[in-house]
């Protein structure tokens, strides 16, 4: 029997069609069909000049929009030969660890309230909100931050803003070791959890799995490590577990968050003095980024006409991970339950992954199955 989910449920964030094959309650295949908020951005992009760009690439996804401007800007600043201050270098960490910790916290929790678990689910959104909060003092907003710009950040930063963040940071560790051990050592969440969901270290690989998804299921790779800042002066460790099932996923994300306050306590402890912008005069040219965004590796290739980007190419985590959930996590899960929990799992971001059109020969526009796109 074929059992359609979505596009419109109330356990998804976002629009996207679960179609899952099952034999009585158990799910033996499962496929994802995309296309319900296209939108082309990259297309948009095209022909604008950077300050355009970034705008919009800020808008990609609205959960991690940071590392999409931290991105680009590195791109750009790659074609055009410009080093960063090494204070913005340290401000752009900030901001990076602070939209990680909130993006992990709002992955919890969306899990948790595809278990049906009210009492974890609102813990850690409460947890989120220090975050947040420390997000917004820092640059104004708290989704769409506006914070990088070519060259640097857009605006400095003093004790003012770093002393109330660092409270914020205590709030969060005060309450999160009890946060993580309801989840970590509760009976009823283990059995919703371990060994559901699982996705062996090899099929991470082929799958292409990124970021904690891939992390949970053995995989090494984080881009922090390989970035010239976090190189340079940072120290942190990369959470890896065996498990690569649900448990092994959620605790994967719980356990960076520790990291990521460290990495902020680093930077703010650390902080050189200096210009937090350097002038850009951008030039012709092609240039390749890597970085870790919440859920994974984020790329961006562009090549620019003297002041305008000519073409630019956007690979995010999610297209991966929501591609390996399908093909791996929800096959053989035991109930239709489980397929929500452990589609909730792997931290999709639809609008991330629907960012380019498939067209035919006649120039029209083509939905398919993610499976059949070759």
């Amino acid at each position: 029997m074929i059992v359609p989910i979505g596009p419109i449920h109330p356990a998804l964030k976002e629009p996207v069609r679960l179609k899952l094959q099952t034999e009585g309650e158990r799910v033996v295949k499962a496929e994802i069909e995309y296309g319900y908020v296209h939108r082309g951005i990259e297309k948009i992009i095209e022909g604008q000049n950077w300050q355009k760009g970034i705008y919009l690439c800020e808008r990609v996804c609205g959960i991690c929009s940071y590392e999409h401007t931290q991105t680009f800007a590195e791109t750009i600043e790659k074609i055009s030969n410009v080093d960063v201050p090494p204070r913005a270098q340290f401000l752009r960490i900030i901001t990076n660890e602070l939209d990680r910790i909130q993006s992990h916290l709002l992955a919890n929790s969306t899990f948790f309230k595809s278990l049906d678990h009210e009492t974890l689910f609102m813990h850690v959104l409460e947890l989120r909100e220090y975050a947040m909060d420390s997000i917004e003092l820092l640059t104004g907003n708290r989704v769409n931050m506006g914070w990088n710009v070519v060259g640097g950040v857009r605006m400095d930063a003093d004790e003012r803003h770093f002393e109330p963040i660092l409270e914020n940071l205590k709030k969060i560790e005060e309450g999160f070791e009890t946060t993580r051990a309801l989840f970590a050592e509760g009976p009823v969440l283990a059995l919703r959890s371990k060994g559901i969901g699982y996705m062996s270290k090899k099929e991470a690989i082929k799958g292409r799995s990124v970021g904690p998804i891939g992390r949970a299921s053995g995989i090494k790779e984080d881009y922090r490590n390989g970035h010239y800042t976090y190189d340079d002066y940072f120290d942190f460790k990369v959470i890896r577990r065996k498990e690569g099932d649900n448990y092994a996923r959620t605790l994967t994300r719980f356990d960076e968050i520790p990291e990521s306050i460290s990495l902020v306590r680093q930077a703010i402890e650390n902080m050189p003095k200096g210009d937090i912008r350097t002038p850009v005069d951008l030039k012709s040219g092609y240039a390749m980024t890597k970085n870790e965004a919440p859920r994974g590796e984020v790329t961006y290739m562009i090549e620019t006409n003297g002041n305008l980007i000519k073409h630019i190419s956007i690979r995010t985590p999610s297209i991966a991970n929501m591609d390996s959930c399908a093909k791996y996590m929800i096959r053989d899960v035991p109930t239709i339950a489980d397929a929500v929990a452990t589609y909730a799992s792997c931290d999709p971001c639809v609008a991330c992954a629907e960012r380019v059109a498939i067209t035919n020969e006649h120039g029209k526009t083509e939905f398919k199955n993610i499976h059949e796109v070759k």
